[in-house]
């Protein structure tokens, strides 16, 4: 019976397709951990940015709950003013309180949404910066 070849990893065949093109020796194992350092990074800053997502909505839900409470706390609690000038002055006084919250709570998740983003892209430029770093060293020690 003939002797099947046996087949060759893809590290094997990349390291004899460079000596048989007479390449300088490719450091393969530098090359996998420069990449998986990159993976690493993209998988730290997307979970950094799911992370601030699930805090947003959250908190989101908390606002939209205090709301809810608030208009079913003035109207369970609402009576009919005698005269117009009372009635005014309460929805005045209760437009105001809402523009107010909703004016809050906007400044409020504009700061999780700048946070988020500020560590999710954080994680990517320290993540360049020592590529980089890895580059310069290699072209160095040649």
């Amino acid at each position: 019976m003939a002797k099947q070849p046996e087949t060759d990893s893809f590290m094997d065949m990349f390291s004899r397709f460079g000596r048989d093109l007479k390449v300088p020796n490719v450091d393969v194992e530098t090359i996998l951990s420069h990449h998986r350092k990159n993976l690493e990074a993209l998988e730290k800053s997307a979970k950094a940015s799911a992370a601030g997502a699930s805090s947003l909505l959250s908190r989101q839900r908390e606002m939209l709950q205090d709301a809810l409470r608030e208009i079913t706390d003035m109207a369970q609690n609402y009576r009919a003013p005698g005269n117009p000038q009372e009635f005014m002055t309460n929805q005045a006084a209760f437009a105001r309180k809402s523009f107010e919250t909703a004016l809050k709570n906007a400044g409020e998740v504009a700061e999780l949404v700048k946070n988020s983003g500020a560590e999710s892209v954080e994680i990517l430029r320290n993540r360049i910066k020592e590529a980089m770093e890895e580059i310069r060293t290699g072209y160095e020690k040649k």
